[in-house]
């Protein structure tokens, strides 16, 4: 169902019209355990074959392989070889992907939009901010509602930003009522203009626990500053372990459980994740009958150590700045020492389903069922996926653990990616599996397929 004019490229940029025949115009790629470590890819064509090639040491994936969908031929390559003494089969294809979307997962405190915040790019709605987690804040873009369900526009810009997403690009987007965030694979997000550098410990309270011991005996008492829990050491349980005094101190916010503190200020781009700038703002004035006095130390940190001060209680227990000393600033080095570094993690998530399955078995609900089981094996690009439990075939997977160019799309608008089933072949006979279109890798890599017989090696990143 293409029409594209001689010696040119469609508008998918996947396939060309060559002399009159639709041909695919990237190589199929293999990639090779046998050539060690690292991502250097390097053409390796027919005519450069030395026969070498094993089942047991290439696996045939999808990156470049066509596909047949929605036809009901079966997949573009159905690959026979030997694992282990085994003999298996691999079903791969380029899978079309409409229903499909990306999380994207941002390690950074600041806060970058309330929970179900649209995010936009090129001001277009293209998800949310979802459920943040421990340390990283959360987005869920994509999905079929906005590749098809809106003006196509929308849908447009959707695709594009999940192409790129996925292809490891970075992608400005815009949340509302929050913060404009840089994201791209495996680097550091870029907040409202700032490289962020490093990810939490942990919250106030899970700092006080990892660090009480090291001030003991150093300052009088020490406030982790977090937007979820702020801890105080001489009420936590850690300070009480270690004998740690009262100090009278009283915070602002919901008392959780001795020196633990919820909602002690608004989420924000300052202290902890919060919205101020002054930490002193969330003490209540201290009291004399409780421990304070005169002279008393305090050490105000953040869950990072980006931000730290230390004060001394006047006459009229007010904490007055001081000069921070040496034992406790290498305590904030140790805290931002134990913060890991900052990355954005893409992991793309789709649904494959409908007559995509057809290329596989005559049978599709049986390789559902083979998958959940556990006896099909599921991977893009050679990469792990994870499947989702339940009904259909819900997948998951980290767009940085594929090979270069593993994404496509076609002008649905929609996302096409690399998709292999590995399973014994006796069990793929069993589903109703096309078994006269199995091949050899041999065979593969000596005729190539329907759509062209270049082939590309890369070498292996990741075992078998």
């Amino acid at each position: 169902m293409c029409y594209i004019a001689d010696g040119k490229v469609g508008a998918c940029d996947r396939y060309g019209n060559v002399g009159g025949q639709i041909v695919r115009c990237d190589p199929i790629t293999i990639l090779d355990r046998r050539l060690g470590a690292g991502g250097e890819v390097r053409p390796f064509l027919a005519a450069d074959w030395d026969g070498s090639l094993s089942g047991e040491d290439v696996f045939v994936s999808g990156v470049g392989a066509g596909t047949t969908y929605p036809d009901y031929k079966p997949a573009p390559f159905i690959v026979s070889r030997e694992i282990a003494g085994a003999d298996t089969v691999t079903v791969v294809t380029e899978a079309i992907f409409s229903y499909c979307g990306v999380k994207v997962k941002i390690d950074t405190d600041r806060h970058l939009g309330e929970e179900a915040a649209a995010v936009r790019a090129e001001g277009e709605v293209v998800g949310h901010v979802t459920t943040s987690e421990y340390g990283s804040q959360m987005l869920s873009l994509g999905g079929v509602d906005h590749l098809t369900g809106g003006s196509k526009s929308e849908g447009r810009t959707t695709c594009d930003a999940l192409l790129r997403l996925c292809q490891g690009a970075a992608v400005d987007l815009d949340i509302d009522g929050g913060a404009p965030v840089t994201v791209q694979a495996g680097c550091a997000p870029i907040v409202n203009g700032k490289r962020e550098e490093r990810m939490r410990v942990g919250c106030g309270s899970a700092a006080i626990g990892m660090f009480a011991s090291q001030w003991q005996g150093h300052v009088d008492d020490v406030v982790v500053v977090d937007d979820h829990i702020t801890g105080v050491v001489s009420e936590h349980q850690a300070g009480k372990v270690l004998d740690w005094p009262d100090t009278g101190i009283r915070i602002k916010g919901r008392r959780s459980t001795p020196g633990r503190y919820f909602q002690v200020a608004g989420p924000g781009r300052g202290w902890g994740g919060t919205d101020i700038d002054d930490p002193l703002t969330i003490l209540n004035p201290w009291l004399g009958k409780k421990g304070a006095r005169p002279g008393l130390t305090l050490l105000m940190v953040s869950t990072t150590g980006e931000h730290a001060a230390y004060y001394i209680l006047d006459d009229d227990l007010v904490p007055q700045p001081a000069k921070m000393p040496e034992i406790l600033q290498a305590s904030v080095d140790l805290i931002a020492q134990n913060c890991e570094p900052a990355l954005c993690t893409v992991m793309f998530q789709a649904g494959a389903g409908g007559s995509l399955r057809s290329g596989v078995t005559r049978n599709p609900v049986l390789l559902t069922r083979s998958v959940q089981s556990g006896e099909t094996r599921v991977t893009c690009g050679g990469a792990d996926v994870y499947v989702w439990p339940g009904g259909g075939i819900t997948l998951m997977v980290d767009v940085t653990a594929m090979p270069e160019g593993s994404f496509g799309y076609v002008p649905t608008p929609a996302l096409v990616a690399p998709l292999e089933f590995t399973l014994p072949h006796e069990a793929y006979c069993r589903l109703g599996g096309h078994d006269d279109a199995v091949r050899s890798v041999a065979d593969i890599v000596e005729k190539g397929g329907e759509y062209g017989s270049d082939v590309r090696m890369v070498k292996g990143k990741r075992d078998e």
